[in-house]
């Protein structure tokens, strides 16, 4: 008989001789050597096979096992299905799909091929990541038991792949198996993670029939699905149908009531849970702490977290990690930053996901020095080359314009993905360098990791934020042609976007218009882009083509977009459909507010502005800095000036804000436009800021509109200080001095006149007309204006009777001297020539300051011919109707 000598380097057991089986012959021995050879041959024991290889196995030595195993197929023997599971639950252990496949390459060597074996060769592809194989292993059994239906949910379980976890349980129940009592929570997990709860509740049915349900498990995650189904009426009948109840059992409701917003329930819950002597645990605490933060009650998340410490309960790192996101996230980012350091000293260890909310949250601050600690933690962690961690410190120093400290990052990180590449690529952009940018993007390309739709997209932003339009534009038409990238909607909004901040507004409307035609759905982001290029008069129409497309894409629920809809109707000349679009939305943010409260400042609606404001306060919204200079503007239109003092004095006593710059220039013009020079003089002495640019400008319009020559000139010898370039500026300082006859000033104001003049802005006005805009110049040689001056020669003498003002005069744009005629006047002469009757609404735009001739002329129209004009000027909206304007004359 031929002997078949195998080396062995593990020493063997010894192994009793079984008792029922007789002994090998002795021809053919077990031979031990001191290098522990073992002799096979096809009169070897399978006993003694099975136990060698058992003991390979428990030792570790599964590669020794394996070619053991090869050279019993080699010499003609067979292994039993027992050691052979046992080999496959070793592949497992050492998480070997490469020894896995060699175990399976062998599996003739089993007796029979019993179901276990196959159903753990499953478990074996499962646990070391290869589904496709394991559901391949699955399909090709010619027989299921309820064990191997058990290891393919349990894998795709594993895989958080929820909708197929369903679908298995529909074939095995077409199979004739039925799930058990350890099964069905699985299931059941899976319904309430897919939100099926059609399904959750038709497994309610079979366990209640087959009497499962009296299982606490099955009955918990029954309740859980309705919970996280949103179905509360459901899981609320169960949970008090409930006769015994576990933390289990309340966490589920409770975290049904938290995903729903009804915290006060929620909250309710937790003291019953308490009361009926159920103690609540960690994670009982964490749902409400994490609930309470996402809801914006920080506040209260913190009271919590102090009294679960109070109850002898530590708070984990979860529970840290909810603050610090939720605190960063509700704009609290230095608070959170403080949670993050008070956290390392009491020595919790952060985890990835807490250092990425920390890292974040430096971005946001552009704290480059505390996201340098933050930094340091997670390279002490051992989390420096994560890619999460890595991508949020990409995006810090990109932000913190630190572009080789984010490439250094970039470098380190060792399995990069899609979101590192586009955020290197993103940094490089935003800091200018286009070149550096391009070039990542070409690399990108070259690598395993190839450039997906948002890599093309940051490449378009890029270069529209930088100006280039042209290589934007050759990027977007060749995405899918060269990179094979279908485009997107964010692929068009680049360029919406791009557009809209280069000031470009017709070509972003353009590209809005070639979304429509192209059936391109438009998003919250195009909208959101778009809308401020329509926030004037002559684009009323387009923004309410704008928001039919937000009604049909049931997008006016999106609460920005809605934010957005009410501040473009106000700068439109729509206050009232403001106001109807305030009044719908049912959950209004700061910005709901203050976007309203806007909006009638803007329309000189001081009134409506200041009830709106007591409504916000009876709701309990604490204004911030922007709702508190709108409310100093309404009492400086409405001339309440001790009330806008006791608002400013409000700011630090009452809301705890340090006064901005924008803050001390509202109290100028409290005091400006009530004519108290002397106070505002006075106001600006006394600031603890260096009075900038505007709070002289402000103090110059109101000794200008009051004839207050002096301090006119003294504003107008600070605004010299600043040497602007403007030429309205260099016009209105020219004709201050000119009118006090200083000519000390002459030489610096020749300095500013070669920069102004290349500044210089033609005065320019728009009108709406029969759906069509028309544009007017001062310029005697248009084909229009024959016709129109001899309209307005027709008014001028009554114009002057009607009314005469009482002010400096100076302007911004230069007297209509020569024949020249200011463009809005042309514009409203336009409005009634030839018109077979009198328009009711006008509507204008300008570019510059109206002069008081314009606006004495726009006052008398009104009045005569019994219409209203909108105009808006680059300082305000003159509302003109029965020949009054909203601005008070002040402006």
């Amino acid at each position: 008989m031929e002997n078949l000598i195998i080396p062995c380097k593990s020493r063997l057991p010894v192994v009793p001789p079984p008792s029922p089986t007789p002994q090998p012959k002795q021809d053919t021995p077990l031979e031990f050597t001191t290098r522990s050879f073992i002799s096979l041959s096809r009169k070897t024991h399978p006993r003694m096979v099975d136990a060698h290889l058992n003991y390979l196995c428990n030792k570790g030595h599964l590669g020794e096992a394996i070619a053991v195993l090869d050279y019993v197929r080699q010499n003609g023997l067979k292994v039993r299905p027992n050691t052979y599971a046992n080999l496959i639950e070793s592949c497992i252990a050492e998480d070997s799909i490469h020894l896995g496949r060699k175990v399976h390459a062998m599996v003739d060597l089993v007796e029979s091929l019993p179901l276990f074996v196959e159903t753990k060769l499953v478990s074996m592809y499962s646990k070391c990541g290869c589904l496709k194989d394991a559901r391949k292993v699955f399909d090709g059994m010619r027989e299921r038991n309820l064990y191997t239906w058990s290891a393919m949910i349990g894998a795709y379980s594993r895989e958080k792949r929820w909708r197929e976890v369903v679908d298995m349980f529909y074939l095995m129940v077409e199979e004739g198996v039925m799930p058990d009592g350890f099964l069905f929570p699985k299931i059941l997990q899976a319904c309430g993670n897919a939100g099926d709860n059609r399904t959750g509740m038709l497994i309610h049915s079979i366990v209640i029939r087959s009497g499962i349900c009296s299982y606490k498990r099955v009955r918990n995650s029954v309740l859980a699905v309705y919970a996280k189904c949103g179905e509360l009426n459901l899981a609320r009948r169960l949970f008090d149908s409930m006769e015994q109840k576990d933390t289990v059992t309340w966490n589920s409701l409770i975290s049904g009531y938290c995903q729903k917003g009804e915290m006060k329930e929620a909250y309710r819950l937790f003291d019953a849970m308490q009361e009926e002597g159920t103690k609540p645990g960690l994670v009982t605490w964490n749902l409400l702490i994490v609930s309470y933060c996402q809801m914006g009650n920080c506040n209260v998340a913190m009271e919590l977290m102090k009294k679960m410490e109070s109850q002898g309960l530590v708070p984990d790192v979860f529970t840290w990690t909810s603050l610090i996101s939720g605190f960063g996230q509700n704009n609290r980012r230095s608070q959170a930053l403080d949670l993050f350091r008070e956290m390392l000293m009491l020595g919790i260890k952060p985890n990835g996901v807490t250092l990425t909310s920390a890292i974040s949250t430096c971005a946001s601050l552009q704290a480059l020095n505390r996201g340098k600690e933050v930094h340091s933690v997670a390279i002490k962690m051992g989390l420096g080359d994560n890619v999460l961690v890595g991508n949020s410190l990409i995006d810090m120093y990109s932000k913190c314009e630190e572009v080789e400290g984010a490439r250094w990052v970039f470098d380190v990180i060792k399995d990069k993905d899609a979101y590192s590449w586009n955020s290197m690529i993103k940094g490089y952009f935003n800091a200018g360098y286009c070149g550096k940018g391009h070039e990542l993007f070409l690399t990108m390309q070259e690598s395993d990791v190839q450039p997906n739709v948002i890599t093309w997209n940051v490449m378009i932003s890029g270069y529209m934020q930088n100006g280039d339009d042209d290589q934007a534009i050759n990027l977007f038409k060749r995405m899918e042609k060269d990179g094979k990238i279908k485009r997107n909607t964010a692929s068009w909004n680049s360029l919406v976007a791009g557009y809209a901040q280069n000031g470009q507004k017709d070509k972003a409307l353009g590209i809005l218009r070639q979304m429509q035609s192209l059936h391109v759905p438009l998003n919250s982001v195009t909208v959101l882009s778009v809308l401020p290029s329509c926030a004037n008069l002559i684009a009323i129409n387009k923004v309410k083509e704008i928001h039919g497309c937000v009604v049909r894409r049931d997008l006016e629920s999106v609460l920005s977009v809605a934010n957005s809809l009410i501040d473009t109707y106000a700068k439109s000349g729509k206050i009232e459909y403001s106001r109807r679009l305030f009044d719908r939305v049912t959950l209004k943010d700061i910005i709901t507010w203050n976007s309203m409260i806007g909006g009638y400042i803007w329309h000189g609606c001081h009134g409506s502005a200041l009830d709106l404001y007591d409504l916000m306060r009876q709701f309990g919204l604490k204004p911030n800095r922007g709702t508190l200079v709108s409310i100093l503007n309404a009492y400086s239109l409405a001339g309440l000036v001790e009330e806008g003092k006791q608002v400013f004095s409000s700011i630090t006593e009452e809301h705890l804000i340090v006064p901005a710059l924008e803050h001390y220039v509202a109290v100028v013009e409290l005091y400006g436009h009530a004519g108290r020079l002397g106070e505002a003089v006075e106001f600006i002495e006394n600031m603890p800021l260096v009075p900038e640019f505007s709070i002289w400008l402000a103090l110059f319009s109101a000794c200008r509109i009051h004839k207050n020559i002096a301090l006119a000139v003294l504003a107008a010898e600070r605004l010299l200080e600043f040497e602007v370039g403007s030429y309205s500026i260099y016009q209105l300082l020219l004709q201050t001095f000119g009118l006090y006859g200083k000519s000390e000033h002459s030489l610096k104001l020749k300095r500013l006149e070669k920069d102004a003049l290349a500044r210089k802005l033609l005065g320019e006005s728009w009108i709406i007309r029969e759906n069509k805009v028309y544009r007017f110049i001062a310029d005697q040689s248009a084909p229009y204006f024959e016709h129109l001056h001899s309209w307005l020669q027709e008014i001028e003498e009554k114009v002057r009777a009607f009314e005469s003002y009482d002010r400096l005069c100076i302007e911004e744009e230069e007297k209509e001297e020569s024949g020249q005629i200011h463009s809005e006047k042309l514009a409203i002469a336009f409005a009634f020539a030839g018109e077979c009757r009198t328009p009711r609404t006008i509507r204008i735009m300008k570019n510059l300051r109206m002069c008081a001739d314009c606006h004495r002329t726009a006052k008398y129209v009104t009045l005569s011919y019994g219409c209203e004009i909108y105009l808006s000027d680059s300082k305000c909206l003159h509302h003109f109707k029965d020949g009054v304007c909203s601005c008070g004359d002040y402006w």
